[in-house]
């Protein structure tokens, strides 16, 4: 209760941040804050921004012959600069393909094939299980040699742990190695972060961005996410159409009745 000779008065605020007269008032003198800008615009710019984005680059990822398909959907100019830009990726790298295939090294070439070959480029090393049984070795040990095939411009070598390491725990195999510049720029000691036995390709991609061995929108990495997207996308549609056709339930269950 205000003291007898308290002159202030209460001012009845509902909501300082609904749009009245009253709170127009209020705000005018101070009373209340100025209502904060609405996100909507910004929301909206960058919705609009990200679908020109989008549009702009809708080609990335895509090879030759899938451009090829496009002639009749694209713009002429605009389909032959990404031809062009296409062919000298190519060109590229075919002309830094000088591996293709995964080098199985031993413990005295190692200093050779991989500390000092990661002079001048990185070197992807593999220390798997020697027993039979280790399923991520096995695993990991196939994705090596498409990737080996795949990006022929980074080298990838594989050996035993035990062979590498002196007493190396079996339960730390598989591990990957890293060298860039003479040292271990990344170490994976088993497969749990980077999916465990259902790891792929894209998972290996993300390492290959990850230590700088290939661009983030290197060709082959889009054309993998671009496939896994599709994919995904009509798996979705599939399960949407799905559940709105029609199942079977109570009106032929009413019919027989």
């Amino acid at each position: 209760m205000a003291a007898p000779n308290d002159q202030r008065i209460a001012v009845p605020i509902d909501d300082p941040n609904a749009d009245t007269e009253w709170n127009d008032i209020l705000r005018k003198h101070g009373i209340i804050p100025e209502k904060p800008p609405s996100p909507t615009p910004m929301i909206e710019e960058a919705i609009l921004e990200g679908r020109r984005l989008a549009h702009e680059n809708r080609l990335e990822g895509k090879d030759l012959d899938e451009l090829d398909e496009l002639e009749d959907d694209e713009d002429e100019e605009f389909l032959e600069k990404y031809r062009q830009r296409r062919l000298q990726e190519l060109s590229l790298m075919q002309k830094k393909s000088v591996h293709g295939t995964v080098y199985p090294i031993s413990k005295p070439e190692y200093a050779r094939e991989v500390t000092e070959a990661s002079q001048t480029g990185p070197v992807f090393v593999l220390l798997t299980s020697s027993l039979g049984t280790n399923v991520e070795s096995r695993i990991v040990s196939q994705l090596w040699r498409q990737a080996a095939r795949e990006y022929g411009d980074i080298k990838f070598c594989e050996m035993r742990a035990s062979q590498a390491i002196e007493g190396y725990p079996e339960k730390n195999c598989p591990t990957i190695l890293v060298y860039r510049n003479g040292d271990i720029v990344k170490q994976i000691v088993t497969l749990a972060t980077v999916g465990g036995v259902k790891m792929s390709l894209l998972d290996l991609d993300k390492i290959l961005v990850e230590v700088g061995a290939v661009p983030d929108n290197d060709m082959r990495v889009l054309k993998r996410r671009l496939e896994l997207e599709d994919a995904e996308e009509k798996t979705t549609s599939k399960g949407i159409r799905s559940s709105s056709g029609h199942t079977g339930g109570s009106e032929d269950e009413d019919e027989w009745d």
